[in-house]
């Protein structure tokens, strides 16, 4: 039998509230009047992050010097689960509820998908948390 946790994400839910708790913050008990700056702060780093994963690969067309890092792009998508983890703690969410609501809007995306998302249904969202 592994060491490993039975439930990964649960464990790296866990795991990013320790560090969090460790760099100050408590992202999953934090009031909320100090949500909101929260929610920027890390909707930031994930601006930075993803910014980092861009130059991970040759995008500028007009050079020719670029290169293509995987390995640092595998990194800084793992820098991005961070911030995307801290972000679900932060509005109560939790691993299970992430599961949960991932599953339902896959579901949606595929519906979309098979009736040719003509238009799009504000609503269709809000019906997720149901």
């Amino acid at each position: 039998m592994s060491d490993q946790p039975r439930d990964l994400l649960e464990e790296m839910f866990r795991m990013q509230a320790e560090i969090n708790r460790r760099i100050g913050v408590d992202t999953t008990a934090l009031p909320e009047d100090q949500q909101p700056e929260w929610i920027l702060n890390f909707c930031r780093a994930l601006a930075q992050e993803t910014a980092e994963l861009v130059d991970s690969v040759p995008w500028k067309w007009w050079a020719r010097y670029q290169t293509y890092d995987r390995q640092n792009a595998r990194i800084e998508v793992v820098d991005l689960f961070h911030f995307l983890i801290s972000l679900a703690q932060i509005v109560g969410l939790t691993a299970r509820d992430v599961y949960d609501l991932y599953v339902k809007k896959n579901a949606l995306n595929f519906r979309r998908q098979d009736e040719g998302y003509t238009r799009k249904d504000q609503d269709d969202n809000r019906r997720l948390a149901d």
